[in-house]
């Protein structure tokens, strides 16, 4: 039996954070024309990485899988091409 396994928390560097923390502030300026907190930037992104992993990780085990199977499609009909015919 598989078990399943829990998505661990994304883990940003320090400069993926800070720039990050920028584009939420640059966004709340631009579209609300509000400022942000630095505490709420942060909360704010603590929100998308909790919320938001799980979601990206499985389109991208999703986007993988479809991948996988048209290659395996491909190598079933390029084994099949090989087959000689044996009438002659």
């Amino acid at each position: 039996m598989r078990r399943k396994r829990e998505i661990q928390q994304i883990k940003l560097s320090e400069i993926q954070r800070e720039k990050l923390n920028d584009e939420i502030k640059a966004f709340y300026y631009d579209v609300r024309g509000e400022e942000i907190g630095v505490i709420q930037q942060m909360q704010l992104l603590e929100l998308f990485e909790e919320k938001l992993a799980p979601i990206v990780y499985n389109k991208a085990l999703d986007d993988a899988k479809k991948w996988f199977t048209q290659m395996m499609d491909n190598l079933d009909s390029d084994y099949y091409g090989l087959y000689k015919n044996e009438n002659g």
